[in-house]
């Protein structure tokens, strides 16, 4: 089997199937993707779409608020061009059929969230992504130009030795088969990589395969050491990861330590609000701290976040009577591979959109509901930038996958939680040069061993997945260690001060080079 399209779409999360209904307008489109097709970081997003629509709001504001967050680090001609374009994705949205709550019949409903000066979050209830997730993937399936291929990973792109991709290998999970997948267009959008760190809110699939695979294909990328940190996960140790939305803070609950003291102001941005949750917990000793929503109006409450109410019900927490345990956990990845503002990389033919990709939009911390809002205008620029002509082959750069069957059971579980537990040790909320030394040794010599257990046999989902995360593990901790200041996601308590002279731009790095 071998897939030809004119455009070749990696991940189903609101990047990959906006841009799909935008290149279906020129070509033919193929979307691979590792899971479910409704199975990404975006089916999970609570928050919602930051967008003007108020008229009481403006772009200068919510560029500023941008700017703000991003701590020096924005692109701010990007941020322009994302927030001017927010409105008109919004609408596109609910043409294709997304439904957003309403403050009345015709007027959204707009929520605030932490680092925003207006309430500009467009949502629906507290489960945005699954209503977007919704819409798109409905608008994707009646388009025939669309092949959608379930249960497939991209293994590595296709690049030749003039620095053009034309697709990539991609492994059928459920047969085995490794398949040839062409394209004049190839664009990335495989969200994030949470899972390199122990605790994160995002799913098993957030391995940063997209990130990974730029990099041994020689693309650059840049400001890895970025990770933001969400303040809010549920603390429930004995059930899965569980987001409580930053609009829930909007709404106005309220951070509290186990005496029901308020510790930080709620509505800072998450690095803030994230580091004071961690020193409260370590001051005192406790596993998590409290998030009390419960001065609210309870009808109220339940009927603006329904989907986090009945969660809380079902491990026993009445949200509107007693408060809810939470601790900070891995979230979202602010870097990635390098693009320019059409969302074009340094590899002719490939493009990435929204989290997998570093466009200048979020820079050293993301404002609250800024992705799916990058995502789509991202998805968008790139399709309308790239064009399916056909482009002479000059040679594969590497070779096809082995397909050499492995001989033993591989420990890829316990290589993985190893390498999780190291990155949320010594480079998670607060770092510092020691453990960032410990983390560059440790994780260059597990990705070593991981590349050598790799080498020579067949590709397989969890052992590909395996083999991204310690590649990005490297690059994050690589990353941190270079920088030597504190900035946005990225605090070192050796150098706790931001430092602009030395330390205003991005960190960039070129593929298969010394990122020292």
């Amino acid at each position: 089997m071998k897939i030809d399209a004119d455009y070749l779409i990696m991940g189903s999360g609101v990047a990959g199937l906006f841009f799909a209904i935008k290149a279906a307008e020129h070509g033919s489109v193929a979307v691979v993707t590792k899971r479910e097709r409704r199975e990404s970081n975006t089916q999970y997003a609570q928050g919602g779409i930051a967008a003007v629509i108020d008229e009481r709001d403006s772009f200068a504001s919510h560029v500023a608020d941008t700017l703000l967050a991003g701590d020096g680090l924005c692109d701010r001609a990007i941020a322009e061009a994302v927030v001017s374009e927010g409105p008109e994705v919004v609408r596109e949205l609910l043409a294709i059929g997304a439904v957003f709550n309403e403050e009345r019949p015709g007027e959204l409903a707009l929520g605030r969230e932490g680092g925003h000066a207006h309430a500009r979050v467009v949502h629906a209830d507290d489960t945005t992504g699954r209503e977007v997730t919704r819409a798109l993937v409905r608008a994707v399936e009646g388009l025939p130009q669309v092949a959608l291929y379930d249960h497939h990973l991209a293994v590595d792109l296709i690049v030749d030795e003039a620095r053009r991709c034309h697709g990539a290998w991609v492994l059928d999970t459920q047969t085995g088969a490794v398949i040839e997948a062409r394209a004049s267009a190839t664009l990335l959008a495989t969200g994030g990589c949470g899972q390199v760190f122990l605790h994160t809110t995002n799913p098993r699939v957030a391995s940063g395969d997209g990130v990974a695979m730029a990099w041994r294909a020689g693309a650059g990328v840049g400001n890895m050491e970025f990770t933001q940190f969400h303040p809010t996960m549920l603390y429930d140790p004995d059930g899965p990861s569980f987001l409580v939305s930053e609009a829930l803070r909007g709404y106005g609950a309220v951070l509290v330590n186990g005496r029901g003291e308020a510790f930080t102001e709620s509505l800072k941005t998450r690095d803030v609000v994230s580091r004071a949750i961690v020193a409260q917990m370590q001051e005192s000793g406790a596993e998590c701290v409290y998030l009390d929503a419960t001065a609210g109006d309870a009808a109220a409450t339940r009927r603006r976040f329904p989907n986090i109410y009945r969660h809380c019900l079902g491990i026993g927490i009445d949200m509107t009577k007693e408060a809810i345990p939470v601790v900070p956990a891995a979230h979202y990845m602010c870097g990635g591979v390098c693009t320019d503002a059409y969302g074009q990389t340094d590899l002719a033919g490939l493009y990435a959109a929204g989290e997998v990709a570093m466009s200048g939009f979020q820079g050293a911390n993301r404002l609250a509901s800024n992705s799916l809002l990058e995502g789509l205008v991202f998805a968008r620029r790139a399709a309308a930038h790239a064009r399916p002509d056909p482009v002479e082959f000059a040679g594969v750069a590497g070779e096809q996958p082995t397909t050499t069957v492995a001989s033993a059971v591989d420990d890829l579980e316990e290589r993985r939680q190893a390498l999780r537990r190291l990155m949320w040790e010594e480079v998670g909320i607060v770092r510092n040069g020691r453990g960032l030394e410990r983390a560059c040794v440790e994780t260059g010599r597990m990705a070593g061993e991981i590349e050598t257990l790799c080498d020579g046999l067949a590709p397989e989902a969890e052992r590909v997945q395996l083999r991204n995360l310690a590649t990005v593990a490297e690059l994050i901790a690589r990353s941190a260690r270079q920088r030597l200041e504190s900035r946005g996601t990225h605090y070192n308590s050796d150098y706790p001060e931001r430092d602009d002279a030395r330390w205003q731009r991005p960190t960039l790095l070129v593929g298969h080079q010394a990122v020292h």
